[in-house]
């Protein structure tokens, strides 16, 4: 995708949202799901406005632990749906932002003699459901071998591994990435604007009130259909919906955390991901080379509450720590830890009771309400696209929307693909003008372009985010338009007053530079709160 970046004003997208007009979706929610609903209906033909409370990606969609894939720890629960569907869509994510998201290696390293041929069984399954969608074959490899993949791991011990393929992608980039690409279709996108209700005529939905979050104003927006695509807070807007019928709805998700401990990539350098597929409680554990750090994690914890800044619980990097310890030469300490994040999984709740929420399917739910509320939950990264398509077909089954043809996102290349054949730079590697993709040219036509605030971040990055990338905040541009918040939290809070201070040029505003800089002190894991669990 070629055509020049569209400027994201907020003034006139909130212009645009004030026209008194009826539209054929709302959708209600700007995380992957939400964005992969817009960008499939806007190809489609359909009307379509999305609202984000916060900013694109700011929940979940931005946490995971960065990899496209099938999901092998589904494979081992028995769930071959899943995988299949995730290593299928898995393709069309890396060929539609290959600037973006690429394929991966991993090697498992192992430590008795039976791990290498039981998990290479089971890898090799993983190829066969793959298919012709399969990155590469899995390999069986001696310890000299592992050694050689991964020079940092643990070699006392060690009696071989077994390699494999998968993907690795910029969570929240894309997010931002498919959010462009559906507003140069047609959709109007706006975050920072808060669905304070649903409209209902007739006993059934007939829109949404919102208002932006910045300046108070209220808006009102009449549709045809409502989705409900807010992840592990859909339950909120159902509840909204219900209680318009004088009824109550029953809560759907069992939200989940997944901690990472960010560290220097040195602890396992090269271009290997490392994978333990059982660590001693039964958990896995994934150390993922990414941006010039590796990410180690993660925990899969039950919560009752869905804060927007999930904290560790108590014991959670502990675990991490420990169980990396027992797989890297060099044990990674608590002071080694350049990040702590944490996501939230929307899981939906089993219908029967008991067992953790390791135990509990990642495939997703639809559900229509009596009124014609379209709710999304569930699922994961991966399968957004497929998500999206099953979305749009109960909308056009409950006669919610009308039927304009098939899904045409399969092979819809997303903004900033670069074009066919030029290399793509390894994710890898540090960050840098490579994760623009083709839109690296209209970041360098910006003032600054040689003027750095960070490593791999100028202040025409700043610009660029400003201009065409929706960025309200500081925060917007260091943990999620750049990613230095995830990455080093140090860096980010350095970075932070001069990143405010491009950003206040740009918006005319203040950029929440104090907020910013307390939520990054949150991340440095020797400030980083635990809280019991």
């Amino acid at each position: 995708m070629t055509a020049a970046p569209l400027p994201t004003d907020r003034a006139a997208l909130l212009e645009r949202l004030a026209e008194p007009r009826k539209v054929d979706l709302v959708v209600v929610g700007g995380g992957a799901t939400g964005l992969g609903v817009a960008l499939d209906a806007a190809l489609r033909g359909h009307s379509v406005v999305l609202l984000e409370a916060e900013d694109f990606a700011k929940g979940t969609s931005s946490r995971a632990t960065k990899l496209v894939h099938g999901g092998v720890r589904y494979l081992a629960q028995g769930n071959v749906g899943l995988v299949r569907e995730a290593l299928h869509e898995r393709v069309h994510i890396l060929e539609n932002a290959p600037h973006l998201a690429q394929p991966l290696p991993f090697v498992m390293p192992a430590y008795k003699y039976w791990e290498t041929p039981f998990y290479g069984v089971g890898l090799k399954m993983y190829d066969l459901l793959a298919g012709r969608a399969g990155l590469g074959d899995t390999r069986f490899l001696s310890p000299r071998q592992t050694r050689r993949l991964l020079p940092g791991v643990q070699a006392r011990g060690l009696k071989g591994g077994v390699k494999y393929w998968d993907g690795q992608f910029d969570d929240a980039r894309l997010a931002l990435a498919i959010a462009r690409t559906a507003a140069a279709h047609g959709a109007l996108l706006v975050n920072y604007c808060r669905v304070t209700g649903v409209l209902h005529e007739g006993g059934q939905v007939a829109g949404v009130l919102c208002q932006d979050t910045e300046t108070g104003r209220a808006f009102k927006v009449q549709a045809g259909c409502v989705v409900n695509a807010t992840g592990v807070w859909v339950d909120a807007l159902r509840e909204d919906d219900a209680r318009a019928a004088g009824q109550q709805a029953q809560p759907m998700v069992a939200p989940s955390q997944g901690v990472h401990a960010v560290v220097d990539q040195d602890f396992s350098p090269g271009g290997h991901a490392l994978l333990v597929p059982s660590t001693a409680d039964g958990r896995v554990l994934f150390a993922v080379p990414w941006q010039g750090k590796l990410i180690l994690g993660t925990t899969d914890t039950p919560r009752q509450d869905v804060p927007l800044e999930p904290r560790p619980l108590a014991g959670e990097l502990e675990f991490i720590l420990r169980e990396a310890g027992h797989y890297l030469a060099r044990a990674p300490q608590r002071a080694d830890i350049r990040s702590v994040w944490v996501g939230l999984r929307p899981l939906v709740k089993p219908t029967h009771e008991g067992g953790g929420t390791a135990a509990i399917s990642r495939e997703h739910t639809v559900l229509v309400s009596p009124a014609g509320l379209v709710t999304v939950t569930g699922g994961k990264w991966t399968t957004y696209r497929a998500m999206a398509e099953d979305v749009l077909a109960r909308c056009v089954e409950a006669g919610r929307l009308p039927d304009r043809g098939p899904s045409r996102t399969a092979r819809q290349p997303l903004a900033g693909t670069p074009v066919p054949g030029q290399a793509a730079v390894s994710l890898a590697e540090p960050p840098g003008l490579h994760l623009y993709g083709a839109d690296a040219s209209a970041v360098q036509a910006l003032p600054g372009n040689d003027t750095w605030l960070a490593p791999g971040l100028s202040e025409a990055m700043v610009r660029f985010a400003a201009r065409h990338e929706y960025a309200r905040s500081v925060e917007d541009v260091l943990a999620r338009r750049s990613r230095w918040l995830f990455l080093d939290a140090a860096v980010a809070q350095a970075a932070a007053p001069a990143v405010a201070r491009v950003l206040q040029e740009e918006l005319g505003r203040e950029a929440g530079l104090d907020g910013f800089v307390q939520l990054a002190a949150s991340y440095r894991a020797e400030a980083a709160s635990l809280v019991g669990g």
